[in-house]
C-alpha cells in the first residue's frame, strides 16, 4: 500500500501527509493518555521542532529522491507509530505492567524520526536543513548557546529584560531605516548610551520583522575588525561551507555573491564600529540591501546619521530607581541626593545602572556620603574619560571586598566582545588569590561582579542540583566600556610596578616601552598579550620574573610561544586562546618544560600535535584543559609516557574536541588522576578498557558524548569514584553489569540517556554510598524500587531544557 502510494506522489508530499497525521494524533492523545504523558510530550516536542521542514516540501522532496528506501521505511514507521499512539488511549492504569512495552516503542519511534533528520542529512550536505529542523534560528533568540555556536551565529541578540526611554528612539530610527533613499544608516552616541540595546529592540519591532523576516544579520565589529572573520561568520550563519579566503578583497567579493543569493530585502547590522573602519567595503550595489551601523563616532562619508540622545530626567530616574531597587513612596533616600547622582550620570543608561546597583541596599547615610563625594556640578557627556571617571565610583569596595575589584580588573585580560569562560577564570583566580579549587569562591566573586552590573554572568544549567561545581558551559560577557574601565584601572602607575599588565598589539606595533632596551624587570603577576591577524610573531624580549598567570590571545594560523616564557620562573597558569576561525598551530611548547611551578594549562581552538612531537616533563602540572582543539591526530600517534612526563597531573578536561574518537591507553597510566571530564565530544565511541587502572579517580564526566555506546566493564575497579556523569549520552542503552562495585559512588547523573531503559543492573543495590541520582522522568521510574533498599538515596528529575549540544559542529 505504501509503495503504491509513493509511486503516485512525490516522496516529500507523502512524508508530509503522514507526519501531519502522526503529529495531530500525538497532540490529541497526549491530553488524554495520562499514563504515557511524559513520553508522548517528548515525542510531541520532537515533532514540533521538525514542523518547519514540512513547510518546504518541494526542497525536501529533491533531497529525499536520493534516499528513497530510507524515506519509505520512515513513512512506514510513522504510520505504525500513529496506530501505536492511538492504542495508548486503551491502556488503563490497572494495566500498568503494559506501560514499559508501549513507552519503549514510543521512544524508539522518537529516536528513529530524530536520527533520520539528525544524522542522515549530513551526507546530503544539508546542514542548513538540519538547523531549520531543530528550530535553531528561533531558539537562538531565547537562549544562550554554547561558545561553539555563538561564534557562528549572526542572529540578533535578545534585548535586556528591563528597558526604559527607547520608544521614541525606536520610532525615529525605524522611520529613517525604512526610507528608500537610505542605504547606510549610522547610529551614533557616546559609549554606554544603549546603542546596541536600541538596535536589539528595533529588530523586535513587528514592522521590521515583517519587512526583513529572517534576513537580518547582526555582526559585532569591535576596535580591530577582521574582514575575513566577519565574512566567515556570515557564511557560517547561512550554512555555507566557506572556511578560508585568500585576502580581505576575496572575502568581500565572496560576501557580495552570498548576499546576492539571499532574497530581498536584507539588513546587515554592524555593531560597535570604530573610527578608521572601512565601512564602504560592505556597500554593494544591489536593491533592497541596507546597512545599519552602531558607533561612538559619526562617519562624515555617510549622509544619514541618527544621533541617539541620553535619557531624559524622568526615564533616567525610573531606570535608577529600578537599578537601586528603590520604592518611590517608601524610600528613605532624599531626592536631593538622588538628583546629585543623576546629574553626575548625565542620562547615560550604563552609568545609571552600574552606580544604582552599587548603592542598592545601602543606608541613607551612605547615599548622602556618596552624593557629596561624587557631586562635581557638571554633566559627564563631554568625553569617554568623564564616563570612566563616573564608572570608577562604582568600584568603591569595602576593604574586605577588594578581591572583587581585583577580579573585575582581571576581566580586561580578554579581547573585546568575546565570551570569557568561567572555567578559565577559576583557573586564574585559584592560583592568583589562593581560592578553593572547586571554584566556589570564584563563582561567588562573579555573582557579586554581575550583581553590580560590572559584567554579565550566564549560567547555562537550569537545574540548581545539577553539578554545583560544573562550570564548563558557563561564561561572562562585559560591555566594552566596562572593559575599558578594567584596563584603565589596571594601567595606573609605571609599567614596571603594575600588578597587572594588559598589552594589545595591532599588526607588529609593540609598545614603545617594550622596545626600549633600558627597560627594567616587570613586577606584574598577571600578563595578558593580545595580537591581531596581522601579527608576524616577532617578539622582543622582556623580563617578567613575577608573572604567575600568562594569558595569550591571538588570531594567526601559526603562533610561537614567546621565548621569554622560559624566564617566568613563577608561572602557575597558562591560557592560550585562538580567536581566529580555524584551529591554529602553536609551537615552542618545549619552553614550558623549564617552568618549575606551572600547575594549569588551558588551550582553546588549537591543533596540538605537540603531545606526541614534543615530549617534555612538567612535574608540577596538575590540570590541563582542551577546548575546541584538534587532538585526534595527536592521540592517535600518542607515545609519550604520561605518567613520567606529568607525574602530578590530577585533572583533565576535554570539551568540544570534535575529532576525538578514542582515548589513548597511555592516559590510563596517570596514577594521581582524580578528575577526568570529556564533554560534547560527539565522535568518542568508546573508553579504553584500561580506564580501570585509574585507581585514584574521583570524578568521571562524559556529558553529551553522543556516540558513546557503553562503559567498559573495567570501570568496576574505580573504587574511589564519587561522581559519575553520563548525561545526554544518547547511545548508552544500559549501565555496566558490575556498577555496584563502585563502593564510594555518591552521585550519578544520567539525564537525557534516552536509550537507557528496562531494569537497572541488580548490583545497583550495592551502591550503599549513593546519595543523589539526577535523571529525566522516565529514568526516575526505574529508580522507584531501588529507593526501598537505598534509604539515603534522593532521585531528582532534572528540569527540561533545550540543548543543541548534540548538533555536529561545522
Amino acid at each position: 500500500m505504501a509503495g503504491a502510494l509513493i509511486g503516485e506522489a512525490a516522496l516529500g508530499a507523502v512524508l508530509g501527509e503522514v507526519f501531519s497525521l502522526l503529529f495531530e494524533t500525538v497532540k490529541d492523545v497526549t491530553k488524554k493518555a495520562r499514563l504515557f504523558e511524559p513520553t508522548l510530550k517528548c515525542l510531541q516536542s520532537t515533532l514540533l521542532s521538525l514542523t518547519p521542514i514540512f513547510e518546504d516540501i518541494k526542497r525536501l522532496n529533491r533531497d529525499l529522491e536520493h534516499r528513497e528506501e530510507e524515506t519509505k521505511k520512515l513513512i512506514d514507521q510513522m504510520k505504525k507509530g500513529e496506530k501505536l499512539v492511538s492504542k495508548c488511549l486503551k491502556i488503563q492504569w490497572w494495566n500498568y505492567c503494559m506501560k514499559p512495552h508501549y513507552a519503549g516503542k514510543l521512544m524508539e519511534l522518537d529516536e528513529e524520526i530524530s536520527r533520520f533528520f539528525r544524522f542522515d542529512l549530513q551526507a546530503l550536505n544539508a546542514r542548513n536543513v538540519l538547523e531549520t529542523l531543530v528550530g535553531v534560528n528561533d531558539i537562538r533568540k531565547h537562549m544562550n548557546l554554547s561558545v561553539k555556536n555563538s561564534r557562528l551565529s549572526c542572529a540578533v541578540p535578545v534585548p535586556p529584560d528591563y528597558i526604559v526611554g527607547l520608544d521614541v528612539s525606536i520610532k525615529e530610527l525605524k522611520m529613517q531605516l525604512l526610507k528608500k533613499e537610505v542605504p547606510v544608516l549610522v547610529l551614533t552616541a557616546a559609549g554606554g548610551c544603549g546603542k546596541t540595546t536600541l538596535v536589539k529592540m528595533l529588530c523586535q519591532d513587528e514592522e521590521i520583522k515583517g519587512t526583513y523576516k529572517d534576513n537580518i544579520f547582526f555582526v559585532p565589529v569591535s576596535k580591530t575588525p577582521n574582514l575575513k572573520v566577519i565574512t566567515q561568520r556570515l557564511f557560517s550563519h547561512r550554512g555555507e561551507q566557506k572556511l578560508e579566503f585568500q585576502s580581505d578583497e576575496d572575502a568581500i567579493n565572496q560576501l557580495e555573491q552570498l548576499l546576492k543569493q539571499i532574497e530581498d530585502p536584507k539588513l546587515l547590522i554592524l555593531d560597535d564600529v570604530w573610527s578608521g573602519s572601512h565601512l564602504e567595503k560592505f556597500e554593494f550595489r544591489m536593491p533592497n540591501y541596507k546597512i545599519l551601523v552602531t558607533s561612538r563616532t559619526a562617519f562624515p562619508g555617510f549622509s544619514f546619521t541618527y544621533n541617539m540622545k541620553p535619557l531624559n530626567d524622568k526615564d533616567a530616574r525610573t531606570l535608577f530607581h529600578h537599578s537601586a531597587n528603590l520604592q518611590d513612596r517608601n524610600s528613605s533616600i532624599p531626592d536631593k541626593d538622588i538628583n546629585k547622582i543623576l546629574k553626575f550620570c548625565g542620562g547615560l543608561p550604563l552609568a545609571i545602572k552600574v552606580i544604582g546597583r552599587s548603592l542598592c541596599g545601602q543606608s541613607a547615610e551612605v547615599w548622602r556620603s556618596k552624593a557629596m563625594k561624587w557631586s562635581t556640578g557638571h554633566s559627564i557627556l563631554g568625553s569617554n574619560s568623564d564616563l570612566l571617571n563616573c564608572l570608577e565610583k562604582s568600584l568603591d569596595f569595602l576593604d574586605d571586598e577588594l578581591i572583587i575589584k581585583e577580579c573585575f580588573m582581571d576581566l580586561g585580560s580578554f579581547p573585546e566582545g568575546q565570551r570569557i569562560h568561567v572555567a578559565t577564570l577559576i583557573d586564574m583566580w585559584t592560583e592568583l588569590y589562593e581560592l578553593d579549587e572547586d571554584g566556589i569562591h570564584a563563582i561567588a566573586n562573579l555573582y557579586e561582579i554581575s550583581a553590580r552590573n560590572l559584567a554579565s554572568l550566564f549560567v547555562t544549567r537550569k537545574d540548581a542540583s545539577d553539578f554545583a561545581n560544573y562550570y564548563s558551559e558557563d561564561y561572562v560577557t562585559q560591555h566594552d566600556l566596562l572593559r575599558e574601565l578594567a584596563i584603565h584601572q589596571s594601567s595606573q602607575g609605571s609599567i614596571e610596578q603594575r600588578k597587572r599588565l594588559i598589552i594589545n598589539i595591532g599588526e607588529n606595533n609593540l609598545p614603545k616601552w617594550w622596545t626600549d632596551q633600558k627597560q627594567q624587570s616587570l613586577a606584574a603577576n598577571l600578563l595578558s598579550i593580545s595580537t591581531d591577524a596581522m601579527f608576524s610573531s616577532s617578539w622582543c624580549n622582556i623580563q617578567p620574573p613575577e608573572v604567575e598567570v600568562l594569558v595569550l590571545n591571538f588570531q594567526t594560523k601559526n603562533y610561537p610561544l614567546p621565548k621569554f616564557v622560559e624566564k617566568m620562573d613563577k608561572l602557575k597558569v597558562l591560557v592560550v586562546t585562538n580567536y581566529g576561525f580555524l584551529p591554529a598551530e602553536v609551537s615552542n611548547f618545549q619552553l614550558l618544560g623549564s617552568l618549575p611551578y606551572l600547575k594549569r594549562i588551558r588551550l582553546e581552538r588549537l591543533s596540538i600535535p605537540f603531545l606526541c612531537k614534543t615530549p617534555m616533563q612538567m612535574t608540577s602540572l596538575k590540570k590541563i584543559s582542551l577546548f575546541m582543539c584538534s587532538i585526534g591526530q595527536a592521540f592517535r600517534n600518542f607515545t609519550v609516557q604520561v605518567s613520567n612526563a606529568l607525574p602530578n597531573l590530577t585533572d583533565i578536561n576535554i570539551d568540544y574536541c570534535k575529532d576525538l574518537v578514542e582515548l589513548p591507553d597511555g592516559l590510563c597510566d596517570i596514577a594521581h588522576l582524580k578528575k577526568l571530564s570529556i564533554t560534547n565530544c560527539h565522535k568518542l565511541s568508546a573508553l579504553p578498557e584500561a580506564i580501570g587502572m585509574l585507581a585514584n579517580l574521583e570524578m568521571l564526566r562524559l556529558r553529551s558524548c553522543t556516540d558513546l555506546s557503553e562503559l567498559p566493564e573495567s570501570i568496576r575497579s574505580l573504587q574511589n569514584l564519587r561522581i559519575l556523569d553520563i548525561s545526554d549520552c544518547l547511545s548508552i542503552s544500559k549501565l555496566t553489569k558490575h556498577i555496584g562495585e563502585l563502593c564510594n559512588l555518591e552521585e550519578l547523573h544520567m539525564k537525557g540517556c534516552l536509550r537507557l531503559r528496562g531494569q537497572l543492573p541488580e548490583s545497583i543495590m550495592d551502591l550503599k554510598q549513593l546519595k543523589l541520582v539526577i535523571c529525566d522522568e522516565e529514568r526516575a521510574r526505574l529508580w522507584e524500587p531501588i529507593k526501598d533498599f537505598l534509604t539515603n538515596l534522593k532521585v531528582v528529575v532534572a528540569a527540561k531544557e533545550i540543548s543543541l549540544n548534540w548538533l555536529p559542529s561545522r
